[in-house]
């Protein structure tokens, strides 16, 4: 016997969520992060470095490498994405805000495919709310767009999309073609054709991103939730194709990483006893929320019907990027993949809330992100104004030799999100309260706001704490520009912020030194007189970074 849906909706419900508000919305939440700011450490620097060797011609394009060192990550595509547009980009265009620009396209690729794919999914036979006895009941295309428009609120709701979907790194791409292959997984049963494209594409993209495995994973998934309502939306026949095709698109795709050498097992050599257990505990709590605990109640709530396309598809892709999070040493950029399939399965908790837990989540939602917002507004004008003066003086400890600025554009842009919270308070509390997708609104726009305050009032220390730039000028001020000089120790990010901001010439150091200049590392100091010939190499300088003691960089000069 078919069980009930547990979705009671009323047409009235589903209202629509005004587009140019929505997209209004998705605007200000993707520039903040990408215009405006330097390269972060580590890996958005070092990303960045590879690009920038690539594009000037002096790393091949299938080994990227920088200063001898290979990418972290055995991606190929976002480096050449990012390097791509670093040359078509004019000479007076800033070379790292170009190659931000396929950055940017990939978060917004990461939205659209999340929407569509919930739009799909929420459209299937056995995702439809209870019809009633005397009609009434929501209209399929209206509480498909309802929901759809809930996931992707909760997509952007998430605490852990908003810095690591404005980096430029592996991370991100494998985020934006996860996505356009659950979309393609979704899709299949009303747009064939371009959700096989989407399928292919995400599938391949993937697998050059640097996450083969994982783009098998989820075809898996896919290829098996292809046939779970077969004989509902589609014949069975044409269900079997489409899952075989989908099985097919994988195959091809690991051929290709396979032959680009871009399969490589990353598992964590210790899995388990060697794990910080807590610190993963709290990185799926924060990092997910408000997603996981909808997520939950989908599960429990639709449990009689998990072996539905619109729950066994997303529930499938956030399993095997939680599973990925423990097996792996990259946790957090394993789990971000997750976050389109959590947040589609939020958005079917929304159709079978009550009014007490939407008031509940209205209420803590406000109360977190606003005290958050003052937060960031009270650090800020003790920066300016030295009023409260603790706050000013955290910030001198933890950023010594930082002197504050004032920007007219981004106190303006700051105030103006701060008014729009407020507004969208009194709108959420104030109309719209039967709206099935109200419950997400304020924990997005929340995320939001915060998120752009950030990026706008607390920027400059962000820039001075968070980047290689101080660091790179003390070097140039001790070693000056375009100088030979040799490296002990450097990570990637270190190596990238001197080729890329000092232009360098950078050597590997030996025994037998062919630069007048020796930069080593705080933490392989002690072993300089092992692996080197000290007693050619004379102390001069220690550049300490600023927020960070590990980074600091010893400067030797050559002994003539």
């Amino acid at each position: 016997m078919t069980q009930p849906t547990p979705a009671i909706v009323t047409q009235s419900a589903v209202r629509r969520l005004p587009r140019l508000a929505l997209l209004l919305f998705c605007v200000a939440y993707v520039l903040p992060g990408f215009v405006g700011r330097e390269p972060w450490k580590t890996q958005d620097m070092s990303a960045l470095g590879y690009m920038a060797e690539m594009a000037s011609g002096h790393s091949s394009w299938l080994a990227p490498m920088l200063v001898g060192h290979p990418p972290e990550f055995d991606a190929l595509l976002p480096y050449w994405l990012g390097a791509w547009a670093m040359q078509l980009a004019p000479a007076w265009f800033p070379a790292d805000l170009a190659a931000r620009i396929p950055f940017v396209a990939l978060l917004v690729l990461t939205m659209a495919s999340t929407w569509y794919a919930v739009y799909s999914l929420a459209r299937s036979p056995r995702a439809q709310p209870v019809a009633f006895a005397f009609g009434g009941e929501a209209q399929p295309t209206d509480y498909a767009r309802a929901i759809a428009d809930g996931g992707l609120l909760a997509l952007i709701a998430c605490l852990g999309l908003a810095q690591l979907s404005h980096e430029t790194t592996p991370a991100l791409a494998q985020l934006g073609f996860t996505a356009l292959a659950f979309y393609g997984c979704a899709a299949g049963t009303e747009r064939r054709g371009l959700a096989a494209v989407a399928v292919a594409g995400g599938l391949l993209g993937l697998s050059l991103s640097g996450a083969p495995a994982m783009a098998a994973l989820f075809a898996l998934g896919g290829a098996v939730a292809a046939l779970l309502d077969a004989g509902e939306e589609e014949p069975h026949r044409r269900a079997w194709t489409r899952s075989l095709f989908v099985l097919a698109a994988a195959v091809v795709a690991a051929a290709v990483a396979w032959h680009f050498h871009a399969w490589h097992w990353r598992l964590d050599q210790s899995p388990g006893a060697g794990r910080d257990w807590r610190s993963l505990g709290k990185l799926f709590v924060w990092f997910t929320w408000p997603a996981w605990p909808l997520a939950l109640w989908t599960v429990w709530r639709w449990r009689h019907r998990l072996a539905s396309r619109h729950v066994a598809l997303p529930l499938w892709f956030a399993l095997v990027s939680a599973a990925t999070t423990l097996l792996t040493p990259a946790s957090d950029r394993s789990l971000l993949l997750g976050l389109p399939a959590l947040a589609t399965l939020a958005a079917f908790a929304l159709p079978t809330f009550k009014r007490s837990a939407s008031a509940l989540i209205d209420w803590f939602t406000l109360l977190f992100f606003s005290g958050c917002a003052v937060v960031i507004w009270v650090v800020w004008i003790s920066l300016q104004t030295g009023v409260p003066a603790k706050p000013a003086a955290n910030v001198a400890k933890l950023a010594p030799g930082f002197t504050p600025t004032f920007s007219l554009l981004a106190f303006a842009t700051a105030l103006a999100a701060t008014i729009a919270w407020a507004w969208l308070v009194h709108w959420r509390v104030g109309r719209n309260r039967e709206a099935i997708w109200k419950s997400l609104v304020l924990p997005a726009g929340g995320a939001a706001l915060c998120w752009l305050l950030a990026m706008t009032l607390w920027l400059p220390v962000l820039d001075y704490a968070r980047s290689y730039t101080p660091v790179v000028r003390s070097v140039q001020s001790v070693v000056g520009s375009g100088t030979c000089v040799e490296v002990f120790g450097l990570n990637r990010g270190q190596l990238a912020a001197l080729r890329y901001h000092g232009r360098m010439d950078l050597q590997q150091a030996t025994t037998t030194a062919r630069c007048p200049w020796l930069l080593v590392a705080q933490d392989v100091q002690p072993a300089l007189p092992l692996a080197l010939k000290a007693a050619q190499w004379q102390h001069a300088a220690t550049i300490r970074r600023p927020a960070d003691a590990k980074d600091n960089i010893h400067v030797y000069r050559l002994n003539r």
